[in-house]
């Protein structure tokens, strides 16, 4: 007799792993478990959110740390050189901010996952991608196989956000303003990301500033060819130029 398969449900807290949950939940899949990996970056509003998911379904959210705090993993963590002349030595001190090529807040998440997995018999790990994500890894090579049930619904992002949104999700707001509701002082959001979070969460941006400066000098800026004060330089000349042409608007 073939054994069931154990569904791991990745929630990240957005649309999409929120919107999966609920819909494989109203097919009547086998869910073994629900996995929140906490960055300790999210936005505030996320606690909530969270809480919410676990009142209108009635599952456990089992929650995960990083082994080290991000903090440590950006600031002070050895990093020992892979290849090269200094291979096995240190070369730096602190992975820096994370880039598309050095994602290892992503590799983090994805390795405490899957030590959770580790003690689960037949544990498929269900990750939240979209129809309409195309462009997104979806790597079936490892060692525990994955599924991507919105994939196999045919529910595109925007879909899995008017579905959350009719069960009664708002996250605060955070998807009135931003695209992506992960870590609020992630540099993959790119600079249309840093005008709305300097715009809408100017708290947040000062933190963010703060955090940039504290890089060790070896490191990479925030967005690697622009600091988060370069930024902030770079915003505050484009808002005298719409004060100016405002200004100049009135006056014709």
């Amino acid at each position: 007799m073939k054994m069931e398969q154990n569904n791991i449900v990745s929630l990240s807290g957005g649309k999409d792993s929120t919107a999966m949950l609920h819909m494989m939940l109203d097919r009547g899949e086998n869910i073994h478990s629900v996995v929140f990996f906490d960055t300790g970056w999210e936005f505030p509003e996320m606690a909530d959110h969270i809480s919410l998911v676990k009142q209108k379904t009635g599952v456990e959210v089992l929650t995960l740390e990083p082994r080290e705090s991000f903090e440590r993993w950006m600031y002070h963590r050895k990093i020992k050189a892979m290849t090269g002349e200094m291979k096995g030595e240190i070369h730096r001190i602190g992975n820096g901010w994370p880039s598309p090529m050095r994602r290892w807040c992503t590799r983090e998440k994805v390795n405490a996952i899957n030590r959770c997995l580790r003690g689960i018999e037949q544990p498929v790990s269900c990750i939240g991608y979209a129809a309409d994500e195309t462009h997104r890894d979806k790597d079936n090579n490892g060692k525990i196989p994955k599924r991507y049930p919105l994939i196999e619904y045919g529910i595109t992002e925007e879909e899995a956000l008017k579905y959350c949104r009719e069960l009664g999700y708002h996250w605060g707001g955070l998807y009135d303003v931003f695209d992506r509701v992960s870590c609020w002082c992630c540099p993959l959001q790119g600079i249309k990301g840093a005008r709305k979070l300097r715009k809408h969460r100017p708290e947040l941006w000062e933190k963010l500033i703060e955090m940039d400066m504290r890089q060790p000098r070896h490191n990479p800026g925030w967005l690697e060819t622009h600091t988060a004060i370069e930024l902030e330089c770079r915003f505050r000349k484009e808002d005298r130029q719409l004060t100016l042409f405002d200004d100049v608007g009135r006056v014709g």
